[in-house]
């Protein structure tokens, strides 16, 4: 289907005789088309928007705000948009509207000088073109809501219909889902009337609401410390869920620069995880508990993200299998009240340098005779003995299970 969008793309620049590109409506490219260049016409097609939406496939921010400004998202004819060179705009354009049953799809871009006019004849035949476009668009939306919900109910579904829904969507994936393939899970993602980006390598994607996705994705800030301010209340956010082909069964790149794709979404929040590779589209609920605890691990350790793999996420792997929201162990209630939250950060800071007093006062920032103070105070508020082995490893796994 990606031919035919170049195809009519390509018929839309012949036909104005000036650079054609067609985007989706999140301002993902699509196709751009070609124009004969003589010494004339080189700095028209050297653009320098059309030129970044070339090479990273997506326009900016400031670009997107830019153009919207002119009721693009209404329009049913051409728009003519002048240039902004603080937006980025150096060059002023024509809109034409891609839609289809009243609803905009996306929009192909013509580069113009002056030269073109909303009012020229050939514009009504740019028009159609863009119909013809809007309904393979509206199309392939279609197919892709299906393969969502497909997706959507393999992963996250009641448990007697996963296998059914893994099934039909093998099926409608074909070769694809011979694998190899990872689960990638962004967290909290966002309502809105438009699915995600699409990206290469990239066959299905489902926003799951967050009842839905098994596990809470909010709470701590990055880098904050368990208990007290700062610690946020139940995640409000739901998941996106995205299924990557990957090139080989040890090689995650495609599913990390995907996920980072994704993130860089209005929608999308600030961390993701990656599953292990999969041989093929079999047991894809199992990767998805991978993928976002992945997700949650790199909210509470920044370190890990914000794109962490599970593979990666060492103790965490074990943490993360703990039911979300459950109570601190009562060993650590009284560390965790807000007026000893310094305490409780000095105890994660000295048990993650192995109980090194000299590198654990230096991350701290405090004298060692601080240091060994306040090491007393959370034995005294825990009850714990930090000389002992086991004492250290429940304090330590159940500060961490806090941020999480």
């Amino acid at each position: 289907m990606r031919e035919d969008y170049q195809q009519l793309i390509d018929e839309v620049s012949a036909l104005l005789g000036t650079p054609a590109t067609l985007e989706d409506r999140d301002f993902s490219l699509i196709a751009f088309g070609a124009h004969a260049s003589g010494a004339d016409d080189e700095e028209l097609v050297l653009d320098p928007v059309r030129t970044r939406s070339i090479m990273q496939r997506k326009s900016s921010a400031a670009v997107r705000a830019w153009f919207e400004r002119f009721g693009i998202t209404r329009a049913t004819g051409p728009v003519r948009i002048p240039p902004d060179p603080a937006a980025g705009v150096v060059k002023g354009r024509i809109c034409l509207p891609v839609r289809h049953a009243g609803v905009v799809h996306g929009y192909v871009w013509l580069l113009d000088e002056g030269g073109l006019s909303p009012e020229d004849p050939r514009m009504a035949e740019a028009l159609a073109t863009a119909a013809r476009i809007g309904a393979l668009l509206a199309a392939e939306a279609r197919a892709g809501a299906r393969l969502g919900e497909l997706l959507r109910a393999a992963l996250a579904g009641p448990a007697p219909g996963r296998q059914a829904a893994t099934d039909e969507l093998r099926d409608a994936l074909g070769s694809t889902a011979a694998g190899p393939l990872a689960v990638v899970a962004v967290t909290p993602w966002g309502a809105g009337e438009a699915g995600p980006p699409r990206l290469p390598r990239v066959p299905v994607t489902a926003a799951v609401p967050e009842g839905e996705a098994g596990v809470p994705v909010s709470g701590l800030p990055p880098g904050g410390a368990p208990g007290g301010p700062g610690g946020g209340g139940p995640g409000t956010g739901g998941a996106l869920a995205a299924l990557v082909r990957l090139r080989t069964a040890d090689g995650l790149e495609p599913a990390r620069g995907a996920a980072e794709r994704l993130l860089g979404s209005p929608r999308a929040g600030g961390t993701a995880g990656v599953s292990a590779a999969l041989p093929g589209l079999a047991e894809p609920a199992s990767a998805w508990r991978q993928a976002l605890a992945a997700a949650r691990a790199a909210r509470a350790a920044p370190r890990l993200g914000p794109v962490a793999e599970w593979a990666g996420l060492g103790p965490y792997r074990l943490l993360t299998t703990l039911p979300p929201g459950g109570a601190p162990d009562p060993a650590v209630r009284r560390l965790l009240e807000p007026a000893h939250r310094e305490m409780a950060h000095t105890a994660e800071v000295y048990l993650d340098c192995a109980g090194q007093a000299g590198r654990a006062a230096a991350a701290l920032g405090v004298h060692r005779q601080t240091l060994y103070y306040r090491l007393s105070r959370v034995e005294q508020l825990t009850g714990l003995d930090l000389a002992d082995g086991e004492s250290r490893l429940l304090l330590h796994m159940a500060l961490k299970a806090v941020r999480l």
